[in-house]
């Protein structure tokens, strides 16, 4: 089974962790949540999030992908974690997959993942000229290992993309299915 990595930093977009974490977990896939600071951690519309592990313990595993959810505060806090961004640079460097949907791209840009590459973001999350990417007009864009998403409202998709990335065309359709018939079946 796929093992997922999920950072939370206080203001993450609620929508957008949730979307993440729930697909992959539908899709099959093992997810881990770290906070970056101890307890629990609050989303940008309130709701709690209990991390799984804190974020040293996370950290020393081994992901398969790890996803970032947007919102602000939380972007530029994981941006200004050099945790964080060792952890991203390592994962990448290693081979792993990678994503980021909504502001979330920055803290990719800061770990210097996205130059040379194609990906979507928030309109205003990047300067096209500070961080060497190709911003595409789209909700998903797919680039190799990375996978970014535009913003809150396809937060469905990206988990979506990042459950076909790590298990396959048969897998997205089999957890999009789940999704529709509002099943809460695990694979």
């Amino acid at each position: 089974m796929p093992k997922a990595l999920v950072p939370l930093a206080p203001g993450c977009e609620d929508l957008e962790a949730v979307s993440i974490i729930d697909v992959l977990r539908r899709g099959g896939v093992e997810v881990v949540t770290a906070g970056t600071a101890s307890g629990p951690v609050r989303g940008a519309r309130g709701v709690v999030f209990h991390p799984d592990a804190p974020w040293d313990e996370a950290a020393s595993s081994a992901y398969d992908l790890v996803a970032l959810p947007g919102g602000q505060p939380c972007s530029d806090r994981l941006r200004d974690d050099p945790r964080v961004l060792r952890l991203l640079r390592g994962h990448w460097d290693g081979g792993g997959w990678v994503g980021a949907v909504c502001a979330a791209p920055r803290v990719l840009a800061s770990a210097g993942i996205l130059s040379g590459r194609r990906a979507t973001c928030y309109p205003g999350a990047l300067d096209h000229l500070a961080h060497g990417a190709e911003l595409v007009d789209a909700a998903v864009v797919r680039d190799g290992r990375l996978i970014t998403g535009r913003s809150a409202g396809v937060a469905l998709d990206f988990g979506l993309a990042l459950v076909e990335a790590l298990l396959g065309p048969a897998a997205r359709e089999a957890t999009e299915a789940r999704l529709e018939r509002g099943g809460n079946a695990r694979p």
